[in-house]
C-alpha cells in the first residue's frame, strides 16, 4: 500500500482529479488552499480554504488512509479536530464525527489518483537498491539534478550551523574558541571526535594562547589527554611530562582518562599521537585562526598553512616509546587539509556570515568549495557508478546532504528527484 505521507504529498500538489469533485455526502466541492502542512501534533494541514456547496469554509483538514483511522486515532474525542472543516481519506469505509458530534465532509480519493503516479511510488518505496531511484536517477533532468543540489548544499550549511551555534553559545560568543575546538573536533574524524573535542574544553585557548613554544604547547595536548601518565624511559616523553608537570600545577588542569583514544582499526597516520602533534604545530604558528579566515581569500592559503608536520620524535615513532625502523616525515595529507576547509574554515564562515547577515562572506564561503576537488568517499563513488558525478566539493557536500539525509530515509516524497520521478 502506501502511508499517509504519500496523500500528504497528493494533498498538498493536488495530484488527484479535481474536476467535478464532490464529497462522499455528494456536494460539490472546490479546494481554493491545501492548506500549511503541520509537522507537529494536531490536524495534518493548518489554514485551508475549502468551498463545500455555496459556502467557503476555513479551517484544518486531516488526512488519512481510511476514514476508520479517525477513530483509530481518538479524534472524536479531541477538541483539537473540531476545525477540522475537510477530512481526506484514500478509502472511506466509515461516516465520523467529531468531539462535538459533528459530521465531517469527506471527500474519498480511490478513484481520483493517476495509477502511474502509485505505480511510481510503489517502485521507488519498494526498492532495496542503494538509493531508492538508482534505476532511474540516470535519466532525471540535468537542470533538476542542479537545481536540487544547490538547494541542499545550503540545507547541509544550515544544518552544521545549528551544532556550532550550540557551540558559540556555550562560549559566551567567542568565536576564536569555538573556532578552535571546531578544529580539534575535526581532527578526529569520526573514530576520535569527541575525545579530541574534550581536549580542546579541557584545555581552553586562553592557555594555550600564553604559550608560544611548542615544547610547552605538546607537553600540554599530550598531558591533557592523558598520554603522559606512563613511566616511559624516553628524552622526549620524560621533557614532556616534567613541563606538563609544571604546567597543570600552575593552570590546575586535570588530563582526560587515555582510554578514551581509540587507535584500533586505525591506519597509523591518524593515530590520535600523531594528530595530537600536528596540532600542536598548528597552534603554536596561528592559536587564533578565527580573525585570519576572515582575512584568507583562497584555499590555497589554507592549503598551505594546514599542511602542518609532526614534530621530528613522530617521523621515528607513531607512539610514546615504540620507535619505528623507517623515519618518515608525517605531515597533514591534502584529504586531511581539504576536510578541515570543507568541514571547519566554510562551515564557521557561513555562521559568521549569517549572524551579521553578510551575503558577500556566504559567498566566500561557497566559492571556497568550488574552488576544492570533490570529496572521495564511498557515497560520491556510489553516486558515479549511477552517472552522477561530481565537480567540485560543493556538489560533493551536496550528494553526501542527499544520501545521508533523504535517500537513507526514503524520503523521495521531500526530494526534487523523487518528485520529479514520481510525476514522469
Amino acid at each position: 500500500m502506501f502511508t499517509e505521507d504519500f496523500l500528504h504529498y497528493i494533498w498538498t500538489f493536488k495530484l488527484f482529479n479535481t474536476k467535478d469533485l464532490n464529497t462522499v455526502q455528494n456536494e460539490p466541492i472546490t479546494i481554493l488552499k491545501s492548506g500549511q502542512h503541520n509537522t507537529d501534533a494536531g490536524p495534518d494541514f493548518f489554514n485551508a480554504q475549502i468551498k463545500i456547496g455555496e459556502t467557503t469554509w476555513a479551517g484544518n483538514v486531516e488526512i488519512h488512509i481510511n476514514s476508520s483511522d479517525w477513530l483509530k486515532h481518538q479524534h472524536q474525542k479531541d477538541n483539537a479536530y473540531n476545525n477540522v472543516v475537510l477530512h481526506v481519506v484514500y478509502h472511506y469505509d466509515v461516516d465520523i464525527r467529531n468531539a462535538t458530534g459533528n459530521h465531517i465532509p469527506t471527500i474519498e480519493l480511490k478513484n481520483l489518483i493517476d495509477t502511474k503516479l502509485i505505480s511510481n511510488y510503489k517502485q521507488l518505496i519498494g526498492s532495496k537498491n542503494w538509493i531508492a531511484c538508482s534505476n532511474q536517477i540516470k535519466q532525471v533532468d540535468q537542470f533538476v539534478l542542479q537545481n536540487w543540489l544547490e538547494r541542499l548544499i545550503f540545507e547541509r550549511l544550515e544544518r552544521k550551523s545549528i551544532e556550532i551555534n550550540q557551540t558559540l553559545l556555550l562560549n559566551k560568543n567567542d568565536w576564536e574558541e569555538t573556532f578552535y575546538q571546531t578544529l580539534f573536533k575535526y581532527f578526529g574524524l569520526k573514530v576520535n571526535s569527541q575525545p579530541f573535542l574534550l581536549l580542546a574544553k579541557n584545555t581552553p585557548l586562553k592557555i594555550i594562547d600564553k604559550h608560544k613554544n611548542l615544547l610547552s604547547i605538546e607537553a600540554l595536548l599530550f598531558g591533557q589527554a592523558g598520554f603522559l601518565n606512563n613511566d616511559v624511559d624516553d628524552e622526549y616523553y620524560l621533557k614532556l611530562k616534567k613541563e606538563y608537570q609544571f604546567l597543570s600545577a600552575k593552570f590546575n588542569l586535570k588530563p582526560l582518562d587515555a582510554s578514551l583514544w581509540k587507535f584500533l582499526r586505525l591506519r597509523p597516520a591518524n593515530f590520535p599521537t600523531l594528530r595530537i602533534s600536528q596540532l600542536a604545530n598548528l597552534v603554536a604558528q596561528e592559536p587564533r585562526f578565527f580573525s585570519k579566515i576572515l582575512e584568507i581569500n583562497s584555499v590555497q592559503e589554507f592549503q598551505k598553512i594546514f599542511s602542518v608536520t609532526v614534530s621530528s620524535y613522530w617521523n621515528s615513532h607513531y607512539q610514546f616509546g615504540n620507535t619505528q625502523k623507517i623515519n618518515t616525515i608525517k605531515r597533514t595529507g591534502k584529504i586531511m587539509t581539504d576536510g578541515l576547509i570543507v568541514n571547519v574554515v566554510v562551515s564557521i564562515l557561513f555562521v559568521y556570515a549569517s549572524s551579521i547577515q553578510n551575503d558577500e562572506l556566504k559567498n566566500k564561503a561557497i566559492r571556497f568549495l568550488e574552488q576544492l576537488n570533490t570529496e572521495k568517499n564511498t557515497i560520491i563513488l556510489n553516486f558515479e557508478k549511477l552517472g552522477v558525478k561530481s565537480k567540485n566539493a560543493l556538489q560533493s557536500q551536496a550528494l553526501i546532504e542527499l544520501k545521508t539525509n533523504y535517500c537513507s530515509h526514503k524520503k523521495c516524497l521531500n526530494c526534487s528527484i523523487g518528485n520529479h520521478l514520481l510525476k514522469n
